[in-house]
């Protein structure tokens, strides 16, 4: 129940569904959700950790603020991170994960660019977890998330600005492709090129 509300909650605060700043109504929250109080708490706790939420003594739980600012130390951890983790994945042959980013590879390639906003976001953060989920790396993995999640809060506070979300989406064709063929090196570049496009693209939008 735990897991179910942490996940809920961090897809809305991440697509900025819960604004910055605004406060977390628990009660109404875990009613909508289906789950009673503790699981709603040791979601909260979880989500403080990934820095989506701040509490305060007898003030409450709030979403936390997105500070454009924090770009550079995001990007900067992301260049190093991310090509350490499409380097891993290309080297993973679990099977069950291969058919996983075969799945979205699919995905990408039908894609239509008309599927609404959320849809379009939700499948970049899961094609992004995936990647660091075959990693196999369980510290990089939560690392990545982390840092991807408050990434997309940015992405979503300009979103109006920038590029089609499909565009976007569409680059990581090649990237999927290259960790399915084990090809580590080129994997490795692509990711790298993306971070640093999308970056552009999100210094341009201000």
């Amino acid at each position: 129940m735990a897991d179910r509300a942490y996940n809920a909650l961090r897809d809305r605060l991440v697509l900025l569904e819960i604004a910055p700043t605004h406060p977390i109504h628990e009660p109404q929250l875990a009613e909508e959700l289906g789950v009673g109080r503790t699981p709603m708490r040791e979601a909260l706790k979880r989500l403080e950790t990934d820095h989506l939420v701040v509490s305060y003594p007898r003030r409450g739980t709030f979403a936390t603020a997105v500070d454009f600012h924090e770009l550079n130390y995001i990007s900067e951890m992301r260049q190093v991170l991310e090509p350490l983790a499409a380097r891993n994945a290309a080297a993973n042959k679990d099977p069950l994960i291969r058919e996983e980013l075969a799945g979205y590879l699919q995905q990408i390639d039908a894609l239509d660019p008309a599927l609404d906003q959320r849809s379009l976001l939700l499948l970049d953060v899961h094609i992004h977890r995936l990647i660091y989920k075959a990693a196999a790396n369980k510290h990089l993995e939560e690392t990545l998330v982390r840092l991807d999640n408050l990434v997309t809060r940015i992405w979503c506070l300009v979103i109006d600005q920038m590029p089609p979300i499909a565009e976007h989406i569409s680059e990581h064709s090649a990237l999927l492709r290259a960790i399915l063929d084990g090809d580590a090196e080129l994997a490795s570049r692509l990711v790298s090129e993306h971070v640093d496009h999308f970056e552009q693209a999100l210094r341009r939008a201000p």
